[in-house]
């Protein structure tokens, strides 16, 4: 096994004979700033937002009319530590946030990271400062902060039960209440009176309302279920929440597709007592929603409940009366919505979704609202751009959002509700370095082809302007794999980071497709949800085949010199590409993939009681000839396997098992190992690192 090294001459000469002189470097497209977490006071015309700068994770605010920004925080360093929960209390004077932890990851999400290797031990800490400046104040160890509505005190979570702290750090952080299981989901009423919650115990959850150190706790219509999503109504007499059945009975089979069921219950929060609002219709598409948000419940004004459902087979929003009846269909089309907000007053639903006037909006994202009362959409941000995460300020007078273009990078953009003007203004364009190619940057485009078995496949082109005649390409291939990419850069950071390497590549003079395979969202139900996908058949493999011999087939690339990557589930479709098709693809990069579901998903553990699953020899079968392990045999085309080893997403002993695999077999192999990071590359400094050597990688094999 080879450690990665290539010398930067061999690399520099190797991309002079592609005959298309690099045109930006790599660091200057990786320099973006990248902004989250946008959030909005209840009240008034106060914006707060997360910007990351090159590993510089800092909190900046702004205020209308003018919003001028403003850096409200001050740390200076490539230190690996997220912010995340960034909210601005009731009465627009605090800011409240969490630093630390990996909050996208699958387990251990509320635990230190530490790939920067700082000798001190690091801590997931909430922290408030003065909207207007001042210090900022660490209130104690925690996570999953809910500020009160009266502005004066935060309830967090840590080690599973509820604490509270002034939000001014007048005083140490004290124990709320103690109950058994896991904590989560704090929900204050709106006169900031109870707090609801949601505690987790193994096979059932339940719905719980705290309301003093005197007062026993009210659990609301207790079952053998899983509760979750607790909603006040606007009176704060009743709330709404999610019931979903607990485990159990017969084991039935693991290969069959089967309707995931969910409903909606309306409880009064005196009593506990609660009655069915809506079941879910009982068929594949009705199935507990999957994308952003979940159900994405609310309680609305004119006392409707709003939700979110896939079962007309796209993920639409709904609304009902709480006192029972139809639901309606707020948002009708062949479309899906995402990064939903209720506005203050609730009467409004902003979310982005990919719809608009222009057909290719279906691999965009733009800013919709909705009433709660009616189905009467209206796209706010039309254009070739990209806008997601709304919000609406608390006067109902401006839309913020984050918002770019395939050539500008993500900032934050504000939009006049009122008036005749609706002309969108971003801010804190001067965090953009100098040295960002923002006029280099190809445009992609959209194309379509077939798969071997009918289906329709989605992808983006990116194009060199430039360079030889015969080009070779790369099929990049995204994780999750409930994800889209998009026609510009992309809303979430792991994504933006692929959207610069495909650009980068580009400019190197590679043909770049990046294919949206089914199992991904943006395209309905069907799509999103296959047959004989993942470990049931990896029916998804089929689409990212079709896309390497769509290339083999251009005319403006040379067939023999295809290669691939991607990371997490792409890294699994990238080994799956390399094993069973090292003929079509010429060199892969595999980034912290799956390669064998019988380990990952703990196959075995599944048949472990008297009564045995029907068809488990089967699935287990199916999962492993749906695995890249199971084709090391045919595997010839040079790897480079990447993994961080504090990964939280995948498992860093599924590349330790494949490097293994691959060695015995004298596959040509080079390896990266990032020591004490995560999945989502927590250190910028990483980040750099792994896009460099994965583009140096298909500089050397895929060269002419």
């Amino acid at each position: 096994m080879a450690k990665y090294f290539f010398p930067k001459l061999a690399i520099l000469l190797a991309v002079c004979r592609m005959g298309n002189a690099q045109s930006f470097t790599l660091e200057s497209v990786k320099s973006y700033p990248f902004p989250t977490e946008l959030t909005a006071s209840s009240s008034g015309s106060k914006i707060a937002w997360a910007v990351d700068e090159q590993g510089k994770r800092n909190v900046y605010v702004a205020e209308g009319p003018d919003f001028k920004p403003r850096r409200l925080t001050h740390y200076t360093a490539d230190d690996a530590q997220e912010i995340t929960s960034l909210s601005i209390s009731a009465d627009g004077q605090w800011v409240v946030y969490v630093r630390g932890g990996e909050h996208g990851s699958n387990w251990d999400g509320a635990l230190p990271v530490n790939p920067a290797f700082a000798a001190e031990p690091l801590k997931v800490q909430l922290i408030s400062i003065p909207f207007a400046g001042g210090e900022a104040k660490t209130l104690a160890e925690g996570d999953d902060p809910a500020l009160s509505p009266k502005s004066d005190v935060v309830v967090f979570v840590k080690s599973d039960q509820v604490h509270t702290v002034p939000i001014d750090g007048s005083a140490a952080s004290k124990n709320l209440f103690t109950t058994r299981g896991t904590v989560s989901d704090l929900q204050w009423s709106p006169d900031g009176s109870r707090l609801a919650f949601v505690t987790t115990r193994g096979d059932h959850a339940l719905v719980g309302v705290f309301k003093d150190a005197a007062t026993p706790l009210q659990w609301i219509a207790p079952a053998f279920a899983r509760d979750r999503s607790p909603r006040w109504s606007p009176d704060g007499s009743k709330l709404v929440f999610v019931r979903l059945p607990s485990p159990g009975g017969t084991p039935d089979s693991l290969l069959t597709r089967r309707h995931n069921p969910w409903s909606l219950w309306v409880a009064d929060a005196a009593s506990g007592k609660a009655s069915l609002l809506w079941a879910a219709p009982k068929t594949l598409r009705g199935s507990l929603p999957t994308t952003h948000g979940g159900t994405n419940l609310h309680w609305g004004a004119s006392n409707r409940v709003v939700f979110l459902s896939y079962h007309d087979g796209w993920p639409h929003l709904y609304s009902i009366p709480a006192q029972g009846g139809k639901e309606m269909l707020l948002t009708p089309g062949n479309f899906m919505a995402e990064h939903i907000r209720l506005s203050a007053d609730k009467k409004w639903l902003t979310f982005s979704a990919n719809t608009g006037p222009d057909a290719l909006d279906l691999d965009r994202r733009h800013i919709v609202r909705v009433p709660v009362d009616r189905a009467a959409p209206e796209v706010l941000t039309p254009g070739n751009g990209l806008e997601w995460t709304p919000v609406i300020t608390g006067d109902g007078a401006t839309l913020a959002c984050i918002g770019a273009t395939a050539q500008r990078p993500p900032l934050p953009v504000v939009m006049p509700l009122l008036g005749a003007t609706k002309r969108m203004q971003p801010l804190a364009a001067d965090l953009i370095p100098k040295d960002f190619p923002l006029n280099k940057l190809v445009t992609p485009s959209k194309v379509t082809f077939t798969a071997s078995d009918g289906a329709t496949v989605h992808a983006d082109v990116f194009t060199p302007p430039s360079g030889v005649a015969k080009k070779p390409a790369i099929v990049y291939v995204h994780g999750g794999p409930p994800r889209q990419m998009l026609l510009g850069w992309h809303y979430s950071e792991y994504y933006s980071n692929a959207y610069a390497l495909n650009q980068y590549l580009a400019s190197l003079g590679f043909v770049v497709v990046s294919v949206n395979y089914r199992l991904g969202i943006g395209y309905g139900f069907d799509f999103h949800q296959p047959a004989r996908a993942g470990a049931s058949g990896a029916s998804e493999y089929l689409d990212v085949k079709a896309a390497g011999e769509w290339l083999s087939k251009q005319p403006n690339v040379d067939p023999s010199r295809i290669g691939i990557y991607g990371g997490s589930y792409g890294g699994f479709l990238t080994a799956l590409a390399l094993a069973r098709d090292s003929k079509l693809f010429t060199a892969g990069v595999d980034i912290h993939g799956v390669h064998d579901f019988i380990t990952a998903r703990d196959f075995d553990a599944r048949d472990d009681h008297y009564e045995k699953i029907p068809d488990f020899q089967r699935a287990k079968d199916v999962a492993w000839q749906s695995s890249p392990v199971a084709y090391v045999s045919t595997w010839t085309s040079p790897v480079l396997i990447i993994h961080a080893d504090d990964d939280r997403n995948v498992r860093f002993n599924q590349s330790t098992d494949l490097v293994v695999r691959l060695e015995k077999k004298g596959v040509p192999l080079e390896t990266l190992v990032v020591v004490d990071d995560t999945h989502h590359w927590m250190k910028y400094s990483n980040a750099v690192k792994i896009d460099r050597a994965t583009a140096e990688f298909f500089v050397k094999y895929l060269k002419p």
